[in-house]
């Protein structure tokens, strides 16, 4: 929806923050939405945490809600029920969209359905002994370790024996949910954000020391990002398979897929993120600025989704 006027926004609350283990980079998002919002003249007021904020819509405080929650409670599906309940527009996806693009297994399963291309994997429940040396027989090595609920790199590790294997699946048992353990694909690694229903330009994603991981994400400044990170045909190709993989989990609104590209040049699907970071460091921000849509306005666009919105 094109709009001009401020103020047909009302009083929006930006949430932030939280107690998931991505509270740091949240904040750090809000507070750049809070300020770009605020720029543009935008009644926006920062709120920390999900019980903040229902007591302040309870209280009808706000009109709508932009959310910058990472992790569990804000990007799994929890605060956009409640938020539905209150029949409150919000940012992002909603219940279904959020609740499955925060678990990793669930995601990769609908996507091995529909045939869309990700890789091979097997799951651990966190309470109970992994056969390490099956999950070797069964996939091969390297691998890759990850909590099935954590965003960020928050709790994921690289095995390329059998101690590493071991050592990452007992660091990943320190998080919620069952621990995810694929293939680690050799070859380079982009993101492609979604804005409504377009495709930004894909990321090639360059650290410095081969492995983007929290350091790489949020701290470094020798990461190199490439945007596009393709041309042509093989950027057309990354484009519309990220909408499909988007699609295909119920996502809605903005988001980010992330990929790897093997040395074959296939692509295969590792993840969505449903309110993906917008800090300095952050790749939604980036891909948007090379199509030249600026940080301002960027919140702005993502914001006037929700004046489309109908409450349930």
């Amino acid at each position: 929806m094109s709009v001009s006027d401020p103020k047909v926004f009302g009083r929006v609350a930006v949430v932030m923050g939280g107690d998931s283990a991505e509270r740091e980079v949240s904040l750090r998002s809000g507070a750049g939405v809070l300020s770009a919002l605020r720029a543009r003249g935008i009644d926006a007021q920062g709120i920390d945490g999900i019980p903040a904020l229902l007591d302040a819509l309870r209280a009808g405080h706000f009109a709508r809600v932009f959310n910058i929650l990472h992790g569990r409670g804000g990007e799994d599906g929890v605060l956009q029920g409640a938020l539905e309940a209150l029949r409150v527009p919000y940012t992002g996806s909603g219940v279904l969209g959020s609740a499955l693009g925060m678990d990793k297994i669930r995601t990769k399963q609908v996507w091995q359905t529909l045939g869309l291309p990700t890789a091979d994997f097997c799951v651990v429940d966190r309470l109970h002994a992994a056969d390490a040396d099956a999950i070797i027989a069964r996939i091969g090595l390297p691998l890759i370790v990850k909590p099935s609920h954590e965003g960020s790199t928050v709790g994921i590790s690289r095995a390329h024996n059998r101690a590493e294997l071991v050592a990452g699946i007992a660091a990943a048992r320190q998080y919620d949910g069952e621990i995810l353990i694929e293939q680690l694909i050799e070859g380079g690694e982009f993101t492609v954000g979604i804005l409504g229903r377009e495709a930004l330009p894909s990321i090639r994603i360059v650290p410095a020391k081969g492995f983007y991981d929290y350091q790489a994400k949020y701290l470094a400044d020798d990461t190199q990002y490439i945007c596009p990170g393709l041309d042509g045909a093989a950027e057309l190709e990354m484009q519309q398979l990220a909408l499909a993989a988007f699609d295909a989990v119920g996502c809605s609104g903005w988001g980010r897929v992330d990929f790897m590209r093997d040395q074959s040049g296939r692509n295969v699907l590792l993840e969505v993120n449903t309110a993906p970071g917008m800090t300095d460091h952050s790749l939604v921000p980036k891909a948007a600025a090379a199509v030249g849509i600026d940080y301002p306005e960027l919140c702005w666009r993502i914001l006037a989704m929700t004046l489309s919105e109908t409450p349930p």
